[in-house]
């Protein structure tokens, strides 16, 4: 009878079978004695030693060894030998005077390397394979696409990670899905913004069908070398990747091109991910608000709760002609709520518990996944998921890039474009890490006296002294916002004092406590918040009078344009990882 056989004959679960050797630091298979099966004899030796003392035996074959009864390095029997009313043999006959050693639960060890289950599903699903690193480590297809990843990932800042889902039809029984010799479009794309205070996280999806302007992109090629492809106007944006030899990169610079949001890393999964990642954990719960049975898909669902995996969980991310117009926007709303239940499913205890799930688990996970060289490695991608693990599922957004009808569509509708009031506020938010959700804010205060910089008395225009300075922003900014302070608004003591002497990411304004009023007229002039406001000291201008000091950032977005930033997400349809929604 195997191991576990025997395991089952005491109640024993074999997993308790495994103990910790103190002389090694590994844990062991330790089987203990089992009532179903007796010991095989086997001749003894006769027992040799000083003064007629026995010597240990060695065991016949097939017998077990007993473990020392004394000694630093004892191995401690089977747990679950130890159970009420197993004493172990070790202590038989009287009172155990050593504390057995006690194992560290296996289910606490995969639940500490598998921390981003509780975040978003992509980037959790990459690190559970820190269950066994240098197996899974060559699993993960990485790709090249230079400057347009970061190199390396930060614990520190906020974070932004496109997730891609191609259509690209590889892997067995994919050819019946849409186009049989897709070079691997966008079909789905989310932009992930993870705040710096990790209390919030939005993902926002840009439809495939959303017209954009695809920008120039380098990219690697085999050889090493680096091939420039020509960017295209006014096509759609799934066409970012695949076309004419694109690379993900270039759908990154395509995002940062229309958000102004630079991703910095990229995840990217075909069709195969979605069938062997749902069978991995046992399957998602999906809500139907009426039945359907689409034709093109063959997804064939009852009205109301059903579990779905394999090719019924591809199928139903596919449809898109049994929801709301039969379109994409309609469809990247039914994708937002599957991917908020696979979150939830793989937060939960069976699936976060369960040994057999999470090896299934990485085993897909990381076959499937292509990610950039900057976090290739499993270990980075466990990084990504510690971070995300911080941010509770309730405070994780779900939006869409708010889009119009394309008017050169004429009565047929097929492509949408970007809204132009509304969009930008979305971006902006985000760019500016706002939440779309309800969450307690850990620098309330700070924020509160931030805001308290711009309340009180303002000089007059003729009154402020200020120097500019260029910090980053585009070359000839800071004589252009000169020009533009002192004919349009009046600012005539101010000058422009060359560059910076390093760049910043946020336009500043630093002055002493006796020039809060210039600094508060001057910030109502160029629309800045309570944040670009830096108490400090004065310096000298070309004068010899004390002047405060004006830095353009890389935010600085052209003369007289307000660059006060975002604090409150707009109004705009979204969901949260956390409610359950029926498809409709």
């Amino acid at each position: 009878m195997d191991a576990q056989g025997r395991g089952r004959a005491d109640n024993i679960d074999p997993a308790d079978q495994w103990v910790l050797n103190p002389n090694t630091g590994e844990y062991e298979l330790r089987l203990g004695p089992s009532t179903a099966q007796s010991p095989v004899p086997g001749p003894r030796r006769p027992a040799r030693g000083d003064g007629g003392a026995p010597r240990r035996q060695r065991p016949a074959p097939g017998e077990r060894r007993q473990p020392p009864r004394e000694g630093a390095g004892e191995v401690p029997p089977p747990r679950g030998s130890r159970r009420k009313g197993a004493e172990p043999e070790a202590s038989q006959g009287r009172r155990a005077t050593r504390r057995p050693v006690k194992k560290k639960s296996k289910a606490k060890k995969v639940l500490a390397w598998t921390a981003g289950g509780t975040a978003f599903v992509l980037v959790a699903v990459g690190t559970a394979g820190y269950l066994y690193l240098k197996h899974l480590e060559g699993n993960v297809t990485t790709t090249d696409v230079g400057s347009a990843a970061k190199d390396g990932f930060s614990k520190d800042d906020a974070f932004n990670i496109l997730l891609i889902g191609t259509d690209k039809r590889t892997g067995k029984g994919n050819e019946g899905y849409g186009d049989k010799g897709s070079v691997g479009h966008a079909d789905t794309n989310i932009l992930l913004h993870v705040s710096k205070d990790r209390t919030n996280a939005t993902a926002l999806s840009i439809p495939r069908d959303l017209i954009v302007d695809v920008p120039d992109c380098a990219t690697k090629q085999p050889d090493g070398s680096t091939k420039v492809i020509p960017g295209t106007a006014d096509v759609r944006f799934n066409t970012s990747l695949g076309q004419d030899g694109r690379d993900p990169g270039c759908t990154m610079n395509t995002v940062k091109a229309i958000t102004g949001i630079a991703p910095d890393h990229f995840m990217m999964v075909d069709f195969n991910a979605v069938k062997t990642l749902t069978t991995a954990v046992g399957g998602v719960d999906v809500c139907l608000a009426h039945a359907v049975k689409d034709k093109d898909s063959h997804l064939d669902l009852p009205a109301g709760p059903s579990t779905i995996e394999g090719e019924q969980a591809l199928a139903f991310v596919r449809t898109r002609h049994s929801w709301g117009n039969q379109g994409d926007l309609d469809r990247i709303k039914v994708q937002q709520q599957f991917m908020a239940s696979l979150m939830r499913k793989m937060s939960d205890g069976d699936t976060l518990t369960s040994p057999t799930k999470l090896v299934k688990l990485a085993e897909a996970a990381t076959k499937a996944l292509t990610v950039d060289k900057g976090i290739g490695s499993v270990s980075t991608l466990k990084d990504v998921a510690l971070e995300l693990k911080k941010v509770p599922t309730k405070n994780i957004s779900f939006l869409t890039v708010p889009v119009t009808d394309n008017p050169a569509d004429g009565v047929v509708h097929k492509t949408v474009i970007v809204n132009p009031a509304l969009a930008p506020q979305v971006f902006d938010a985000i760019s500016n890490d706002v939440s779309f959700s309800d969450v307690k804010k850990k620098e309330k205060a700070a924020k509160d006296a931030q805001a308290a910089r711009l309340k009180g008395p303002k000089a007059d225009a003729a009154d402020v002294r200020v120097r500019i300075l260029n910090g980053g922003a585009e070359a000839g900014s800071a004589q252009a916002e000169l020009s533009w302070l002192q004919n349009e608004k009046g600012v005539t003591k101010s000058e422009n004092a060359g560059n910076a002497p390093a760049p910043l990411s946020k336009t500043t304004l630093e002055y002493a406590p006796d020039q809060a009023d210039q600094a508060r007229r001057l910030a109502d002039i160029m629309g800045l918040s309570g944040s670009a406001l830096k108490p400090g000291k004065s310096v000298t201008n070309s004068q010899g009078l004390p002047a405060m000091t004006l830095t353009l950032g890389k935010d600085f977005k052209g003369a007289g344009i307000s660059l006060k930033a975002a604090t409150k997400a707009p109004d705009v349809d979204k969901s949260t990882a956390d409610k359950v929604t029926c498809a409709k």
